[in-house]
């Protein structure tokens, strides 16, 4: 219950952040417009086990557009996501993973603005692990007693198949769609930058 509650703040905090921050009404659009896309990514793949365009689309979204703007993204997606999938109390959970995710890309430009194709194809890659982790959290914090590393190791273990399956799609997708799809995003992202000055 304790984890998440803090997954809940986590959640509450960036969304205020977001709210707060200098997002014009043109870039709140546009990180909805993204949700709904990386939402549907979600649905579309629903018959492959774990593989879906979800992570993808918000780690995009992020490296674009910024860590808050990816974050939203990640999270909207979930939650919109979940009213074809189920909602429960997983949803806050996969809200803060894909969260995460977007932001994390975002970061990575900032860190590392060289990281190219095959840095973000293995960063892509490796954030299927990281997902599957952060839901292993919820899972091992809500349903398994007692509590500790050698439980938390073992549901990582049985989930590493599921795993891997979305660590391979977020890296294909990412390998030969990502340029193409950054470039796009760009395009429109600097449209909703530029304003018109009256003198």
């Amino acid at each position: 219950m304790a984890y998440t509650i803090v997954a809940a703040l986590v959640l509450a905090v960036m969304f205020l952040s977001f709210e707060r921050g200098k997002a014009t009404s043109k870039e709140v659009a546009l990180v909805a417009v993204m949700s709904a896309a990386a939402a549907m990514g979600r649905v579309v793949f629903a018959a492959l086990p774990n593989v879906q365009a979800t992570t993808f689309i918000a780690m995009v979204s992020g490296y674009v557009m910024g860590p808050e703007s990816g974050f939203m993204v990640g999270a909207a997606a979930a939650l919109v996501s979940n009213f074809f999938m189920g909602q429960g109390p997983w949803t806050p959970w996969q809200m803060l993973a894909w969260g995460l995710a977007g932001a994390s890309a975002g970061l990575i430009k900032r860190i590392f603005p060289g990281i190219g194709r095959l840095g973000m194809t293995f960063y892509c890659l490796l954030w299927g692990y990281f997902f599957g982790w952060i839901m292993n959290l919820w899972y091992w914090s809500s349903f398994v007693r007692p509590l500790n590393i050698n439980a938390f190791i073992a549901a990582c273990i049985s989930s590493i198949w599921f795993d891997s399956f979305h660590a391979a799609g977020n890296a294909i997708l990412y390998y030969y769609f990502g340029e193409g799809f950054i470039k796009v995003l760009k395009r429109f992202y600097r449209r909703m930058k530029v304003t018109v000055r009256y003198e």
